[in-house]
């Protein structure tokens, strides 16, 4: 093996992250599985005795199939009983998806069972129950155990997506991953959940011969005895789900408080640092549910307490949460009157509350190639906007929809571009400027690869944007709760300038270092150079 071992960006916690996440995974695709077979089973055996209701319930089925599985999980955090994100929708959406395969496998497997067996069943006395469990069932197992095999191994690979809504499992690592642009961090969370797939169709493939070998003397003592053999192994399933739920639910009254951030590189250092800060000055125990997605997924969170905490930009909060228009230009300190009107309006509307600016603002950086700058001798957004008809655009998500993002720029400036802007990831959006694969972005001022990658920010000539200052918002519950969270955090208030910001962005985007090293590092910086002011 060549290169450095352990690289850079492996971290020590980082092999204890991956049993946990690997538990929430198997919690997940284990209950999913296990609420699928009390559904399928019986609603299976149904159909099969009522042919003409076969058609549409499998139509159904096959439909929830066809909707792509990040859709469903979004569409399933509106219905108020599932509670929003978190686990809750995303068992329902796997439980969804593992319907199909289970209930095609029992019902084609039923069909198959010559009607001659059937009827010498019921020749032999046999009643129509006692046909189904010692004759139709038997016949049918292999066709639905193949079905469980399916639907288990689909339900491992779609069970990473539920990192996107909160859920979390192996697929935090990867959402993470393909934000900080880290092979391996991807690579911590793709290999382990297909190992639990490998894993788990081997295994239901052992059970599926097992129960094919009948080994009871006397007509009918096998079947029963793989039956009971099979139940058994459920019930052992599911009381393995419900251990893993209570080891991976923190007990109440436990301490625990829960940090959360948006999904890239900058969020997941700041949540970090609220959760090293927390743990170093009290005795509570941190719960990090990091990269929960955009702006809206978050806020909700943290309003209906999923999270505590975490940091917000005064810009965002302002325009894209409270729907309030930019400040004029000629308004005298806009970042001090958005902060603080931030914080009365978060406190009223939402019941949160928000704390001083960590010290730097991280505004939309509209950049372009200096390279290609320098030959068009542009330095601002009105220089550019002219050039814009001949220019391909790459924005993330997040800035195509929200208030303050494309549309009003588009607006302000009157950029035209040749084709609609390029949808991608945000940490995606910078490598693909500096390839040329498009010629404009909307990256954020404090990204560190903006002088590693040689771009340029065009100046917002127009003030189009409002102040961003990161701030770290907190549900007003939990501090009334946790009282000793508050001077914890206020420390916090001017410690990061813009500088030192951008500079740990580049230590995780360039150097590869794990996030949490990175603010270990910083940490202890910081507790190096307050120990040099005080001493005499």
């Amino acid at each position: 093996m060549s290169g450095p071992w352990p690289p850079a960006w492996w971290d020590g916690a980082l092999a204890g992250e991956i049993l946990q996440r690997s538990g929430e995974h198997l919690l997940l695709v284990g209950t999913a599985i296990g609420l699928a077979l009390a559904i399928s089973l019986p609603l299976g055996l149904w159909i099969s005795r009522r042919p003409r209701w076969a058609g549409p319930v499998l139509a159904v089925a096959s439909t929830v199939q066809t909707v792509p599985s990040l859709a469903i999980f979004g569409l399933l955090l509106t219905v108020p009983l599932l509670g929003g994100i978190g686990t809750s929708p995303a068992i329902v959406a796997l439980t969804l998806y593992a319907l199909l395969p289970l209930l095609r496998g029992l019902v084609t497997g039923l069909a198959q069972v010559p009607p001659g067996l059937k009827q010498a069943g019921q020749a032999l006395g046999l009643s129509d129950r006692q046909v189904l469990l010692h004759v139709e069932l038997p016949l049918a197992l292999p066709t639905l155990m193949a079905g469980l095999r399916v639907a288990t191994v689909i339900g491992v690979g779609v069970a990473t997506i539920a990192a996107a809504i909160g859920a979390g499992g192996l697929g935090v690592f990867i959402f993470r991953g393909i934000a900080t642009v880290n092979n391996g961090l991807i690579l911590a969370g793709a290999l382990p959940a297909a190992a639990i797939a490998l894993l788990a169709d081997g295994g239901l493939g052992w059970l599926e011969r097992r129960l094919a070998q009948p080994r009871a003397k006397g007509p009918g003592g096998g079947r029963r005895r793989l039956l009971r053999l099979a139940w058994g192994l459920a019930g052992l399933a599911l009381g393995a789900v419900l251990a893993l739920r209570l080891l991976l639910l923190p007990p109440a009254g436990a301490g625990t408080v829960r940090i959360g951030s948006k999904s890239f590189t900058e969020q997941l250092i700041l949540g970090e640092l609220l959760a090293q800060q927390i743990e170093a000055a009290t005795p509570l125990t941190v719960k990090r549910d990091f990269g929960l997605g955009g702006t809206g997924l978050i806020h909700a969170a943290v309003r209906s307490g999923r999270i505590d905490g975490y940091v917000e930009y005064t810009g965002t909060a302002w325009t894209t949460l409270l729907d309030q228009s930019p400040p004029p230009p000629e308004t005298p300190e806009p970042g001090r009157r958005v902060f603080e009107e931030t914080r009365r309006l978060y406190d009223e509307r939402f019941g949160l509350t928000v704390f001083p600016s960590l010290g730097f603002e991280n505004s939309f950086a509209i950049l372009v190639r200096r390279a290609q700058a320098r030959r068009l001798g542009i330095a601002t957004i009105s220089e550019a906007a002219p050039h814009t008809p001949g220019w391909r655009a790459g924005f993330g998500y997040e800035f195509l929809n929200r208030p303050d993002g494309f549309a009003g720029l588009a607006r302000r400036y009157g950029l035209r571009f040749a084709q609609p802007p390029e949808a991608m990831d945000l940490g995606l959006t910078y490598r693909a400027l500096a390839e040329a694969r498009v010629d404009l972005i909307a990256g954020d001022t404090t990204n560190g690869l903006i002088p590693a990658l040689d771009l340029q920010q065009l100046q917002d000539d127009r003030h189009y944007f409002p102040p961003y200052d990161a701030v770290p918002v907190f549900n007003a519950a939990t501090l009334r709760r946790r009282p000793e969270l508050v001077p914890v955090i206020e420390a916090l208030a001017g410690r990061i300038p813009a500088a030192t910001m951008q500079r740990l962005n580049a230590q995780v985007d360039l150097d590869g270092l794990a996030v949490a090293e990175v603010v270990r590092r910083w940490r202890l910086q910081q507790a190096g150079a307050a120990g040099a002011e005080a001493a005499p």
